[in-house]
């Protein structure tokens, strides 16, 4: 199977997500496997500081601050968000009076709207009532959504909840599909969803009885670990049943999400963990050759690889984006329960995107990952040196506020001066509805969309910058408590 961008994959599978897949274990260069990906999508010397103990509180200082970017933010998510309860997928903010949505959602979009509405009740931007009320509308339009294994398909209508099978904005053709990542999303959403507001919870149960991770799941066979390399299929058409050709394999990319909920629920079995690659192995092409050595866990033999960039060991993504790496731990507590291994790795790749934009390329800014092309269009940017694809994600000259956002439990100050700075230089905050998507900062072009994906991980950032675990509470207990956190204590990344 050729090598995918997202947009290409967008019409015929889409994620909300970036999905980024490993090659066939098989496969003899990383050249020969798709990528499966889709979307939905001032100076700063080398830190000596500690790995982060989980959360970083915030400075009284900056409080206001944060919290006017969030209720921004969130009036955005407001504006992203139909008549008909879902949350669409963009709006552009450029002209006057309220923004219209796009036709388009994605599970993703929608589990981002749930999940910041949470957050503007936790902080007080709206009151419990309204929260309750914008909850129970949302689960109800959720409720009416058609289904496939228990699974939401990739785009739907955001006006009436209809599936699209024709992209409204050219009319090409989209095959309905079942994507892992995407679902994911959607499913953390209504978990948020059901812990800030239990009258929801018998409601969203229901919804949730029927959503088996095991249906994504290619048992391992150790006679052929190429047929069975016990990872999560990126999805299934719904209208032939046929999977994609490819698994999602890289451990360090957002798919990750989905292996966590599928552990944490018992449909998927723990050593499904240990089969997802912490790099490509030795013998197959990839950015750079992987250091590292095999180890074994739980009876599973696994390759603990890494890469160096700029003197730091260092687990890669797929394509060296942020959010990749970075928006998981938004709700895991991935740096407090593995603070050696995750902890380290996520501030050593905050560090790199960093020191990529500000001395690399001497952008003056950093921070790149998936996001609206400031031209138009939407793709993927990131340091390529930290993605495992020999062809990766390059920053072009693109930052995206988000990432930012993303790095303020690992490079705090560094993110506010860099959003500050993006703000003051570009205009690239809306005064209403927070920032926009991207900035060119070679040319100045600032994007006039907010994407709700992005809009949702600023949501859930500052959220937990200004009430550390508001919306991880889901993800500390029961089954996460009881059988992921253990993995994640066992992990020791050769870092």
């Amino acid at each position: 199977m050729d090598r995918l961008d997202r947009r290409t994959l967008l019409t015929a599978a889409g994620a909300g997500a970036a999905a980024l897949s490993l090659p066939a274990l098989s496969a003899p260069t990383a050249s020969a496997a798709p990528t499966g990906s889709t979307p939905l999508t001032r100076s700063a010397a080398p830190s000596s500081a500690a790995a982060p103990r989980g959360v970083a509180r915030s400075h009284a200082s900056d409080t206001p601050l944060l919290r006017k970017w969030f209720r921004d933010t969130y009036h955005s998510i407001e504006a992203l968000t139909t008549d008909f309860g879902l949350t669409a997928d963009k709006a552009d903010i450029s002209g006057p009076g309220r923004p219209v949505p796009s036709r388009n959602t994605s599970p993703t979009n929608i589990g981002c709207g749930l999940w910041s509405t949470v957050a503007a009740g936790g902080l007080g931007v709206i009151g419990r009532p309204a929260m309750r009320q914008r909850l129970d509308h949302m689960v109800t339009a959720v409720e009416k959504l058609e289904r496939h294994h228990g699974f939401w398909v990739n785009w739907y209508d955001s006006y009436d909840g209809s599936v699209l099978t024709t992209w409204p904005e050219n009319g090409n053709p989209v095959r309905p599909f079942l994507s892992s990542v995407d679902n994911a999303w959607l499913v953390a959403g209504l978990r948020i969803a059901a812990d800030a507001e239990p009258r929801l919870g018998r409601r969203i149960a229901r919804i949730l009885a029927d959503a088996d991770w095991s249906y994504f799941y290619t048992p391992y066979d150790p006679a052929d670990p190429v047929k069975g390399p016990g990872q999560l299929r990126g999805g299934f058409w719904t209208d032939t049943g046929e999977p994609t050709g490819h698994h999602y394999g890289a451990l360090n990319t957002e798919p990750r999400m989905a292996s966590y909920l599928g552990i944490a629920d018992g449909s998927l079995p723990t050593d499904h963990y240990w089969h997802m690659l912490r790099t490509m192995l030795p013998e197959h092409e990839q950015e750079q050759y992987p250091a590292g050595s095999y180890v074994t866990v739980d009876g599973v033999r696994v390759w603990n690889g890494h890469y160096t960039h700029r003197g730091r060991k260092i687990v890669p993504a797929w394509g060296g984006s942020m959010f990749e790496a970075l928006m998981v731990p938004l709700f895991v507590p991935e740096p407090e329960w593995a603070r050696r291994s995750w902890g380290l790795n996520h501030q050593r790749f905050v560090r790199s995107q960093i020191e990529h934009g500000l001395q690399e390329e001497k952008y003056g800014y950093w921070g790149f990952s998936p996001a609206n092309i400031p031209d138009g269009g939407y793709r993927e940017y990131g340091v390529d040196a930290i993605g495992m694809q020999v062809d990766g994600y390059h920053s072009g000259g693109v930052v995206t506020p988000h990432a930012s956002f993303l790095a303020l439990p690992y490079a705090r100050r560094e993110a506010i001066a860099n959003l500050k700075a993006m703000a003051r230089d570009f205009g690239a905050y809306h005064d209403g509805y927070g920032f926009r998507d991207s900035v060119d900062v070679r040319t100045g072009r600032v994007s006039d969309f907010v994407l709700a994906l992005d809009q949702g991980m600023v949501a859930a950032a500052l959220a937990q910058e200004l009430r550390p675990g508001l919306l991880q509470r889901p993800f500390r207990t029961g089954g996460f408590a009881s059988r992921v956190k253990p993995l994640l204590a066992k992990e020791r990344f050769s870092i």
